[in-house]
């Protein structure tokens, strides 16, 4: 019995990757037997993806199972990308309405829902992009209506986006107009915040510089607080998002004046 195509091979084991990770982020452990019996794979090839896994920094593997590594599971933006894609893309196209027409200077940070954001934004011209991240950078810079701008920096590989001093000094000088803000976390009572305090530090700056905040996020992240904050709630004037966000935290958000969208796939 053959495995299939190679290119099928990686796809499975990016499936896997991506649910050992997000149970991880749920639970904080899982044992071997039960996610293999889950995943209706061999023990020995969820071994050999934890062993991956913790050769980046990502998990620990204990007798038997795995735990999360250091709090909060951080995961990397090249297993969230498939993730709920159709939702995103539906948030992108919300994102876009609320742009006015017209020349502007556009900023946008990294993230799954922020880069099908950039997507939409290559067919409009006269605009500026304003960019830290590298994933989104290259899905513009070949795009000829659009004058594209990148921050410089370290890259963090986790979310391909660019921080530190370079990167804060670059986006201090500029003025935006309007940011497209991807989130790990936001709620009505601790407003953004993300995983990492490099990161955050990038976004809050880039809010700061920028006349009109949207911030475009999934349900799964409304009501989320992490670990680094970013800005408060009332620094954001639009939330993107869909119907499975929280109602009640969405009504706190409209009572500080928060435009709250529910940005919905387009029925069949």
């Amino acid at each position: 019995m053959t495995s299939g195509p190679p290119w099928l091979t990686a796809v499975r084991q990016s499936h896997r990757v991506s649910t050992l990770l997000e149970r991880l982020a749920a639970t904080g452990s899982f044992s071997i037997a039960g996610i293999a019996v889950e995943l209706g794979v061999s023990r020995a090839t969820i071994r050999r993806d934890l062993a991956a896994l913790e050769e980046q920094g990502l998990l620990t593997r204990t007798h038997g199972g795995a735990v999360a590594r250091g709090g909060s599971v951080e995961l990397p933006v090249r297993y969230r990308a498939d993730r709920d894609r159709g939702q995103k893309q539906a948030i992108a196209r919300a994102a876009m309405r609320a742009l006015p027409s017209g020349p502007c200077v556009v900023a946008v940070n990294g993230g799954t829902t922020t880069h099908e954001v950039a997507r939409l934004l290559a067919s409009r011209s006269q605009l500026t992009v304003v960019t830290n991240a590298l994933d989104i950078a290259m899905e513009l810079a070949l795009q000829p209506r659009v004058r594209l701008v990148v921050t410089g920096g370290r890259a963090r590989n986790r979310s391909c986006e660019l921080v530190g001093p370079w990167a804060e000094r670059t986006l201090g000088s500029i003025n935006i107009d309007t940011a497209f803000i991807g989130v790990d976390g936001i709620s009505a009572r601790n407003g953004v915040s993300t995983h990492d305090a490099t990161e955050a530090r990038i976004n809050a700056i880039m809010i700061e510089r920028s006349r009109r905040v949207v911030v475009v996020a999934d349900g799964t992240k409304i009501g989320r607080d992490l670990l680094a904050h970013v800005a408060p709630a009332s620094a954001v004037d639009e939330l993107i998002t869909d119907s499975s966000a929280a109602a009640p935290e969405l009504a706190a958000m409209r009572a500080q004046d928060i435009t709250v969208t529910i940005a919905d796939l387009p029925a069949h």
